[in-house]
């Protein structure tokens, strides 16, 4: 006989709230893997037939600039995102899975920005996401030297924002996941910029449970001049600490999101990551290369076609091949869309299989045990239905 929660999250099902997710899970001991499935169902299919077979639930996601109502540079809207994922919860027989609108970014602030972003929203919400990660940090203002000062655009944009969501999402439950530093730049999310931030949400009724700060990490890969990836722990984990402990001071049940986790060695996840203090994880790139590396075994012609394409539309001087397709071969993802759809069976296999064994790693990684039974339980004992 099957345990209730597998029992559960096979039934089909739409996409689990996030904030169900995390309210299960509070206060966590585990990451949760984020994952950001560029290219091919197949992918996908691998990771939630890998939560399947461990009994966890997985955050799929796209930010802003892989998807929007144009198709980003994946080719995918919010809707035919939505859709794969329904598509390969039904190849795995697994519908234990977040819908996460990640990384929803504003550069500007301007009216006509904050208006595409309305619609952008809009789009995800009718799409059926059930989680939404508002990115304002870019508006950071370092030419002023209060807090007050330097946020005041970044919350302005954000609140505004969060407010259409919560208008549009109409009384449905979902996750909410805010950004103060810009993911990449040199320097570090201070603790009470991240407590300012929190705080004015708050008094704004805006709650988070994840917050992305600046920690050292950067979105990508580093590669050397051998296409090699140069593994790196880039995180600062005392000041990720430091800020964790200091939300957690105040009463929010509010954890890290850790982004640019992909050239971090795995054995260094397990080991050095405060588990529990960053509670999800973002794993993006990872997830194409594995779809390039099957290419270059099972369809070498089509791969040397996306790498033929790739460095004749991105090269600079000074920069090797490899390193220029490392950087810029997502943006073949669109071009390549329709190969990429239709790849011959056992290519297909192949990445799903690869998924499935990368996704597996990484729950064990993040110490992810049976989150499932923790989230089906907080079901029953609450009556909830979504």
């Amino acid at each position: 006989m099957k345990e209730a929660h597998i029992e559960y999250f096979e039934q089909l099902r739409n996409p689990l709230p996030g904030k169900i997710l995390f309210d299960a899970l509070w206060p966590q001991n585990e990451i949760i893997l984020a994952a950001n499935p560029r290219a091919t169902t197949e992918v996908v299919a691998g990771i939630l037939q890998a939560a399947k077979d461990t009994g966890n639930i997985v955050i799929l996601e796209l930010a802003l600039s892989e998807m929007d109502r144009g198709g980003g540079y994946t080719g995918l809207t919010p809707v035919a995102f939505a859709a794969r994922a329904r598509k390969a919860a039904e190849m795995a027989g697994w519908y234990g899975y977040v819908l996460h609108a990640d990384h929803v970014t504003i550069k500007k602030g301007t009216e006509e920005e904050m208006e595409k972003i309305r619609k952008e929203l809009d789009a995800r919400i009718e799409a059926g996401f059930t989680s939404f990660a508002i990115d304002s940090s870019f508006l950071f203002d370092r030419s002023k030297t209060e807090v007050e000062d330097q946020l005041r655009e970044v919350l302005r944009t954000a609140i505004l924002s969060f407010e259409h969501i919560e208008e549009g999402m109409g009384g449905k439950p979902y996750s909410r996941e805010g950004e103060v530093g810009e993911i990449g730049i040199k320097e570090y999310t201070e603790v009470d910029e991240a407590l300012y931030y929190l705080d004015k949400l708050k008094g704004n009724g805006i709650g988070l449970n994840c917050l992305a700060i600046a920690n050292g990490t950067r979105h990508g890969i580093v590669v050397d001049k051998e296409g090699k990836i140069i593994p790196k722990l880039g995180i600062n984990i005392p000041r990720t600490i430091e800020i964790a402990d200091a939300i957690r001071a105040k009463g929010y049940k509010t954890g890290i999101a850790q982004h640019g986790i992909t050239s971090t060695p795995t054995d260094l996840i397990a080991t050095k990551f405060p588990k529990g203090r960053i509670v999800k994880g973002n794993v993006g790139t990872q997830w194409m290369l594995i779809v390039w590396d099957i290419l270059q075994i099972f369809e070498p012609e089509l791969y040397q076609k996306i790498y033929d394409w790739t460095v004749e539309k991105y090269r600079k001087e000074g920069v090797s091949e490899v390193e220029t397709f490392a950087t810029d071969s997502k943006n073949a993802i669109k071009v390549f869309f329709n190969e990429l759809e239709n790849l011959n069976a056992d290519t297909k296999e192949a990445i799903r299989a690869k998924a499935y064994s990368e996704a597996l790693i990484f729950m064990k990684a993040f110490g992810m045990n049976k989150t499932a039974k923790k989230v089906h339980d907080h079901i029953a004992k609450n009556k909830i239905a979504y």
